[in-house]
């Protein structure tokens, strides 16, 4: 809107051909986002707290039993905040655009739907339905992706500059799993208070930087990566950045609202989405390893128990080991996010090592 309402006024104002630039209309998404957020967030928990009482986990060590009652659908909060300045500041034409408010919004409603069945009836809905909503509405979205903007759909893999295998029409099928595999990761990852929004922030963070990259034909010819015309993207990045800071500072230990599936599963697969727009998948293998992490540990706990009887970790998701370990809470969250902010340097790294 901010971005429309500047391109009909800058032939009178020159002042306007200021929000014309990519890099400042981020940061302006970013710090109006941390605003809004800091401004409403306590309005938002105390209508939570009348509505959307959470129940701790299934599963988890019982020092999760203090969290009863704890506000949740904080993932709402997020959205709302991430779509009204997505609004006020992107460029509305851009199809990629639309596609990744789809995305967020989509997968978001999935989400809602199950935190709604868990708060009514104490179980959300069956993992089979769960599971095909998001192949479904992910396969959805591919298709229309790929139809829509005709994507570059070379593979971009680390270290190897001339090395970008060709995947044609199986980028559909492609796009789906990697989006119902890292917001799955995420909703696993989102365990502890703001164990999950720390590298939501780092790994946003650094596909903005990604996006601005590889939307530029210079910067992307010279790092020999996809050019994707995806610097547009670098506002909504940044926007979630913002919308992220702002629900961290309510959900940091201990948390006054948690972001509920509804919020795991849109950010997961809005990572997912941004990673596959600027043809950077498998980075996300690196900079989200903590996402990796957390889903690989459980695949390994339940392989061991079935094949075995035996468990690996002291329970699963990891984070929960480290608990049962003796780490207290808040120690195991600010580690993971050092790791996690490690991880998305390395990413960047590769960028430039080819």
């Amino acid at each position: 809107m901010i971005y429309h309402m500047a391109q009909a006024l800058q032939s009178k104002y020159s002042f306007f051909n200021v929000f014309h630039y990519v890099s400042v209309r981020s940061i302006c998404a970013l710090l109006s986002s941390m605003l809004i957020s800091f401004v409403f967030g306590n309005m938002f928990i105390r209508f939570c707290q009348k509505h959307f009482r959470a129940k701790a986990r299934e599963w988890t060590p019982e020092t999760h039993q203090a969290k009863n009652d704890t506000p949740t659908m904080g993932g709402l909060f997020v959205i709302s905040v991430f779509l009204i300045n997505a609004l006020l500041w992107t460029n509305l034409t851009k199809i990629n655009v639309w596609l990744f408010l789809i995305c967020v919004m989509g997968y978001g409603l999935i989400g809602f739907l199950d935190d709604v069945c868990k708060l009514k009836y104490r179980k959300g809905i069956s993992a089979s339905l769960k599971f095909r909503l998001q192949v479904g509405f992910g396969f959805a979205l591919s298709l229309a992706w790929y139809f829509m903007l005709s994507p570059n759909t070379s593979i971009c893999v680390p270290f190897f500059k001339n090395f970008m295998p060709e995947i044609g029409v199986l980028l559909i099928p492609w796009a789906t799993f990697i989006m119902v595999a890292t917001s799955n990761a995420v909703n696993l990852t989102d365990g502890l208070d703001g164990l999950a929004t720390g590298p939501l922030i780092f790994n946003f963070s650094t596909f903005a930087f990604i996006a601005y990259l590889s939307g530029h034909v210079k910067f992307a010819t010279y790092l020999y990566i996809p050019y994707s015309g995806s610097a547009e993207l670098t506002v909504l990045a940044c926007t979630l950045v913002g919308a992220l800071v702002g629900f961290l500072w309510y959900n940091t230990y201990p948390a006054q609202i948690f972001m509920g599936d509804v919020g795991s599963l849109a950010m997961g697969a809005g990572l997912a989405f941004f990673a596959l727009m600027v043809r950077q998948e498998f980075l996300l293998l690196l900079s989200g390893g903590i996402f990796v992490l957390e889903t690989v540990s459980v695949i390994l706990q339940v392989a061991s128990f079935k094949l075995t009887g035996k468990r690996i970790f002291l329970m699963a998701p990891i984070h929960h080991h480290f608990e049962l370990k003796g780490w207290k809470e808040s120690k195991v969250t600010v580690r993971f996010w050092i790791i996690s902010m490690i991880l998305c340097l390395l990413a960047l790294l590769t960028l430039k090592i080819r």
